[in-house]
């Protein structure tokens, strides 16, 4: 039986779905690109509805999406504390080790919640939900604050980026998680802010970004700092953007919420 492929994640859905298994994305509209070689990531249907694991999850709303989560049992989910919008009482939730970080002057938690059950997450602010299925082997790196859950087939771990520090935070610097795959797949929920936007980048090809665009990268990506010789008001010491060096893809955001320092 001929299966529907998905332009978004490649995955295969049964003929007669409007939404993809894998990802929720929908099957009925075609992959739009720009001249410059810029897709749209899929803007997920209300209700939309996808399966990874023995689990499955629900996408509501499409102002501020909800990702409910339907855990079946030994499946679990981690995201970070203040995303979490409701659970059933009979889902257990605990404190992952993350190591030393802050956000706002507060210890930084990343809560894991254990199925069967529900649990819902959501970020507080408007934009789309973005879901990254990740095969066997394969690392992302994403900017802070932007995660709404991942499956616990996929490793945690943080880097601090001292040399964006006057890209993003005036002298901060920034944080980017980043997550990994081993022998199974995964599967990555983000929050883009406004609307989201992928591309791949050949090798040695690059891109400069304003530096609250930056969504996602594949780790084959090289994420650098530019310095711009314009030394105006506020621009005294030069305007910075980062520069992406393909080969991979990079995805970005089309508007950009300050979290303040860390």
């Amino acid at each position: 039986m001929e299966r529907i492929v998905c332009s978004w994640c490649q995955g295969q859905s049964d003929p007669g779905r409007t939404a993809c298994e894998v990802c929720g994305a929908p099957l009925d509209t075609a992959a739009l690109v720009t001249d410059s070689g810029w897709r749209e990531a899929p803007r997920l249907k209300d209700m939309a509805e996808f399966n990874f694991g023995s689990s499955s999850c629900q996408v509501e709303g499409e102002i501020v999406p909800v990702a409910e989560l339907n855990l079946g049992a030994g499946d679990s989910v981690y995201f970070e504390h203040h995303v979490l919008l409701w659970k059933e009482e009979t889902v257990p939730v605990s404190a992952m080790n993350t190591g030393s970080r802050s956000f706002g002057g507060m210890p930084f938690v990343v809560t894991s919640a254990q199925g069967p059950g529900r649990v819902a997450v959501s970020r507080d602010a408007p934009g789309e939900m973005v879901v990254l299925p990740l095969h066997p082997q394969m690392e992302i790196d994403v900017r802070e604050h932007a995660f709404l859950a991942a499956s616990s087939s996929v490793s945690y771990s943080f880097v601090r980026i001292k040399g964006l520090a006057n890209v993003l935070h005036g002298g901060s610097g920034m944080y980017m998680d980043r997550f990994v795959t081993q022998g199974g797949p995964g599967l990555l929920l983000l929050h883009g802010n406004g609307n989201v936007f992928e591309r791949s980048l050949g090798p040695g090809e690059k891109i400069q970004l304003e530096a609250g665009a930056f969504l996602f990268k594949d780790s084959s990506v090289q994420m650098n700092v530019v310095q711009l010789d314009i030394k105006t008001g506020r621009f005294s010491k030069g305007m910075y953007l980062a520069e992406m060096v393909g080969p991979g893809r990079i995805g970005i955001q089309s508007m950009y919420v300050h979290h303040g320092s860390e």
